[in-house]
This record gives structure tokens, sequence and C-alpha cells, in this order.
């Protein structure tokens, strides 16, 4: 498909900062793929020069591969395509000095990071789960808006604040003691380097000459910053963005970095596009009207050519339950019709909680379906203990990934010894493994405990002399010699778990592997990039999964950006639900109305709303109003069930024939099939 004139005109605009405009379905992907080859081919940059940078690894793995599709994998060789942590890693690997921390700096992810907060909240928080989430978020949110332990102090004027700040600081120090980084610090630490250190600035400024952000909408503070400082005076890049899409404030996303854009570049060139290629024009016309009532710094309006489509359909029922079955029925018989796949449908909500009648009810009727945001590969417990030996042979003072993995399988070092350990390691104000070796553990460790101990130190130890020479085959025997197979058929429920378990270990080699050799477009990487890399996916991404079966999909509105469906139901359309009663209450309706509109440019063919009039609540039956969005979209495009006029007796007759012919015609194809 060729580029329209607006899309042309934003991968040839290479003079100056650029921002494109990009409405939901537009085409962004095709636009930024397009200019990096554009900025290569034409303009004469070197791939190692340009940088693309997206939000997750799942977009930054599939705009590699069309980069590879576009160019050829020896064109492309060079070029900088990654999420802003991985960027953020890279700085910092190649800066660690400048910054001040030692090369072999660990990652900590989510549980690593809520396991430290306990100990360091233990006297006030006594373990409160509320508490300690409240904190890992509030300290998320400082270091995304810069805000140091100091800085955070001096402007806390209540309690909790001065006591928030105050675990910051502890929690602050002891990961500067122990090197250890976390998921904010990837963005925070290059971006304070850059600002304060202008050579080193200058030397990244000159080294990416050219870059490109997309989802530019879902930046924070500190991303931005980050961006500022990369681009210089030259300003030479494109951001690609929506406001209409920024549904992440709740995770720091500041849409208000638009309008800085335009302060902090007076000439930004702004390209809008706003031809849609996904959905019908009924459909975007609903969107663009429910959208206007919101603010906008740009305003724009998009539009189709794929012709009008079906009406929007509302399906009312008496509560929740009644919801789901009205629902999964409709779907069984709308394929029915259609001829169509269930890979086709999506069933979006605002609530995790809302998935769990669906999948009874789909379950019931044996619809096969998936729910995006299960478990992530990252965090199964046998990937963990993996990675904990990994993160130990490249970083030997992870205290975190000893503790998890000395006694992992038993090797009788019990908690007694490593509390011995530990303090006898405070004492020497050196990490637990290096304290193993030390000769003064023979006065406090009995021999058969000490030996236990010396024997699996010094096992490690002989691994990490030879990582440089061959990781792989260090990898291999590591996995052998802690015969963790055998390990996982004592401790699993089953055989059929402990086979599933072992499965994912090997899928795990297999990827270090890949990753270790290389391949045509990526280079080879150490060991120490490969688990810095691993740690990073896991913080990033949460159940992506590459596989593309027949199934339903279930999600959430937030799980649902960037993704397209023929058909989409958007259930529970009720004022507490949609919008949430959380948002109501803090008068940020915007922002609920950004996500129904995400929800309503899912759709590519059809959509249909559904609310219940009652739903139960805390235990309480309610009677909810239906959502404000549903009465703010135009009326005449809406097909409302509870006013839908009843069918004549030759209408159902029509259209049992229909259905008997579609029938027919499934049985015919089924019997052609070899």
């Amino acid at each position: 498909m060729r580029l329209n004139t607006r899309q042309q005109q934003a991968v040839e605009y290479v003079s100056g900062p650029c921002l494109v405009l990009a409405g939901a379905g537009s085409g962004k992907t095709r636009v930024i793929i397009n200019k990096i080859a554009y900025l290569i081919r034409e303009i004469g940059y070197q791939p190692r020069q340009i940088a693309a940078v997206t939000f997750t690894n799942k977009a930054a793995r599939e705009m590699k591969e069309r980069i590879a599709q576009a160019l050829g994998k020896k064109e492309a060789r060079g070029l900088h395509i990654s999420t802003f942590h991985t960027l953020g890693l890279e700085i910092i690997k190649r800066e660690h000095k400048a910054i001040g921390i030692k090369s072999n700096f660990s990652l900590f992810d989510d549980q690593d990071q809520m396991a430290i907060l306990k100990d360091l909240t233990e006297p006030w928080f006594n373990g409160d789960k509320e508490l300690l989430n409240q904190l890992r978020a509030t300290i998320s949110n400082w270091k995304n808006d810069l805000i140091d332990p100091v800085i955070a102090m001096a402007r806390a004027h209540f309690e909790k604040d001065k006591l928030f700040a105050h675990c910051y600081e502890l929690y602050d120090k002891q990961l500067k003691s122990c090197g250890i980084l976390d998921f904010d610090d990837l963005i925070l630490l290059p971006t304070l380097l850059l600002k304060h250190n202008q050579a080193v600035r200058e030397q990244w400024q000159h080294r990416l000459r050219y870059l490109l952000i997309d989802e530019y909408q879902d930046t924070n503070t500190s991303q931005y910053e980050l961006i500022k400082l990369l681009v210089g005076s030259r300003a030479r890049f494109t951001v690609v963005g929506d406001d209409d899409q920024s549904i992440y404030s709740w995770r720091g996303a500041r849409p208000q970095n638009l309008v800085l854009l335009k302060e902090d570049f007076p000439n930004l060139e702004v390209i809008k596009l706003e031809q849609n290629y996904r959905s019908s024009r009924r459909i975007l016309k609903s969107a663009n009207i429910l959208i206007e009532n919101n603010p906008h710094i740009f305003a724009k309006k998009l539009f189709s050519e794929l012709g009008d489509g079906e009406q929007l359909r509302v399906i009312t029922a008496d509560n929740e339950e009644h919801e789901a079955e009205k629902i999964v029925g409709d779907l069984i018989g709308h394929r029915f019709s259609r001829n169509s796949h269930y890979g086709e449908y999506a069933i979006l909500y605002r609530g995790n909680h809302q998935s769990r009648l669906l999948e009874k009810a789909l379950m019931k009727n044996r619809i096969p379906y998936r729910i995006s945001g299960g478990t992530s590969f990252f965090s199964r417990t046998e990937i963990k203990d993996i990675m904990a030996y990994l993160r130990l042979l490249t970083n030997p003072d992870d205290d975190n990934a000893f503790i998890r993995i000395v006694n992992t399988p038993k090797r009788e070092i019990g908690p007694a010894t490593l509390q011995k350990l530990g303090e006898w390691a405070a004492y020497r104000q050196v990490s637990l493994f290096r304290a193993s070796f030390d000769v003064g553990l023979t006065q406090i460790l009995s021999e058969k405990r000490l030996t236990a101990l010396s024997t699996f130190t010094q096992w490690i130890e002989t691994l990490q002399m030879r990582i440089a020479h061959d990781s792989v085959a260090v990898v291999s025997e590591l996995l052998h010699g802690i015969a963790y197979e055998s390990w996982l058929f004592e401790t699993s429920p089953s055989p059929t778990a402990a086979e599933m378990r072992m499965r994912n270990v090997e899928q795990l080699y297999s990827w270090l592997k890949e990753m270790l050799d290389g391949d045509d477009l990526d280079e080879s990487m150490t060991l120490e990039q490969v688990v810095a890399r691993f740690t990073l996916r896991d913080m990033l991404e949460r159940n992506q999964s590459e596989e593309d079966n027949d199934e339903v999909q279930l999600m959430t509105l937030h799980a649902s950006k960037g993704l397209e469906f023929p058909y989409v139901y958007m259930i529970g359309m009720e004022e507490g639900l949609l919008p949430h009663q959380t948002s109501i209450d803090e008068d940020n309706i915007e922002e609920e109305r950004r996500l129904a509109y995400v929800g309503i440019t899912r759709a590519q063919r059809e959509l249909t709303f559904s609310l219940s009039r009652q739903r139960r609540q805390y235990g309480e039956v309610i009677n909810p109003e239906p959502s404000r969005f549903l009465l703010e979209l135009p009326q005449d495009e809406l097909e409302w069930e509870s006013q839908k006029p009843q069918k004549t007796a030759e209408q159902r007759m029509l259209q049992g024939q229909s259905r008997l012919a579609v029938l027919k015609a499934q049985i015919n194809s089924a019997k052609q099939k070899p």
C-alpha cells in the first residue's frame, strides 16, 4: 500500500523537529519504518546514527522485523531500535564510570523491589501490602518526575508524606550500597547524567543524530527530559503520538508533553494523520463525536473510506451473569451467521474482575478463549530460579540472587547458616558470596555447614572464571550441575507439572543461546548483557504471547491499545464502571473518555456495547445508570436492543433460511477438505 499525502509529508520532513499526530489506525508504524529507510537511503544517515524508541519489547521487536524486511538485514545493521528502558540501560552500561556505579550492577524487578521495601519499612508498615504498594508507586512517581529523596522530604508536609520520603531515602541508600538499579533508574540515571555532564551529553548527541519516538503521548517527565537532552539544539527528531489515546496517567504519562514540545521547539512541524485504515465510517463517526467532548491541544478528525458499516449495537441485560450469557450467546449466533473465526472477536472491559463470569460462560459453551495479561514467563518460579543463578554468575555481589538459590535445590545450607553468613558479611561490609570465602567463617560455622557453603560458592566461582571463554557451555554445565530437572520432579505437584516447568527452563536456555550466538541482524551478546536484557524483559512484558490461535480475546481496555479486531464487544457500559467510580470521584473523566475512545477504535467492522440493569457491588445489588459515554455517542448510529421492534413471522422465517444456507455452505466446505 502506497503512502498517502500526509504520510509522505511526515516521512520526508527531516530538517527540524516534527510531531506526527497519528490518529487510531492511521498507519503510524508505516510512517516510522518508511522514514528510517528515507533517512538512510535518501538523506545519507548511517544506521548507527538513528535511534527508534518505543514502550514495549513487543513493539520494538515488530519494528525490527519490519525494518529488516524493508531494508534488508545488512542495510539495517547498527540501527538502535529499543524501548526507552533498554536505551537507558545501554547508556548506563557505557557510562557507568561517569554515573559512579560498578559495571556489574544488578537490576531489581518488582518482586525484588517489594521484598526490600518490606524489610526496610517493617518498623512502620508491619508488612501492610496496601501501604507497600502505595510507597512503591510513590517512589516510582518521584523518580519519573526527577525528584530525589532530599527534594521529596523538603516537599513533604503531612506525616505520611514524610514517612514515605524517609523510606525513599532508606531504599535509595540500600540500592546504591548494593550496586542495584530498579526499573525507574534506567531512565532517571541517564537523564541526570546527560543533564549535568556536558561532555557525555555532546558525545551521545553526536552518536545518535536522529531520534524517532513512538507513542509519544505516553512519555513521562524523565523520558521527555531524556529526549530533549539527546536531541540537543540540532533538534533532529520525529515524535509520533495521539493525545486522544493517552490513557496511562496512573503510570506517570503526561499528555501535557505535547504542549511542552511546542513551547520548547517553537519551529515544530505538526503533521496530522487523519485517514483511518481500520474501521468503518460509523465506528469512526461515533469515536470522533465522543472524543470531541474532551479539550484538545491539536484538533483532528478521523475519516475512513471503508464504507459505512453496520450500526453500533447496545445489549441490555438483567444483571452481570445475564450480561455474560447474552454476550456469549450473541457471539455464538454472530459467528454462525458470518461464518467467522473465534480469533476475530474481542471482549473488552474496564476491570479484570469483569472477565470471571465471561470465562464461565465461554467454558460452559466450550468456546476457546485467551485472557491477555496472565503470568509473565519470567515470573514463573523455575525461570526466576535459573535467572537468579545467571544473575549471581554475572554479578557475585547480587545478594538477592544468592539468597534465592543458595539452597535451591537443597544443599543443606539452611536459615541458621544464612543468618550467620549475613551477620559476617555485614561486619566485613562485603556481599554474601564474597563473605563465604572469608577464613573468619571458621569461627562461627560448623565444619559441616562451612563445607556445604564452600562447595557451592567455589563451584560458582569456577564457572564465573570460564564465562568469558564459553558462556554457552558454562550455562549448560550450570543446568546439569544443579540437577534442576530432578529437583522439579521432587517438588512439583505432578510429573506433568514438572515436565511443563522443565520445558520452560529449556525455552529460556534456547533464547539465551540464540542471543549469545547472535544472528544476521543482531550481534552476539555477552552473558552479562543477556541477563540484563532478560531481567528488563520481565519488567516490561507480561505474557505477550506470540501464538496466533483461534480464540476469543478477553482483555482490559488498557491492554487493547494498539490492537484491532473485526468484531468487538465493550461490556459494562455503566456509570461507576466506565467511567470508573474512582475517576468520577477524582474528576478525571477526560482520561476515561479517552479509554472509551481507544476501545471503540479497536473495532474494524462491528461494535457492540452491553450494560446491566442491576449489578452486584461489594455484596450489595445496585441499579447503575447507563454510561454517559453511551449517551454522548450519535444516537442515530446506535441500535438499542431494548428499543428494537420485534421481528415479524416472515422476518424470522427469512433469518432462519439464511442461517440454514450458511450451515449448508459450512458442511459442503468441510466435505471438500482432504
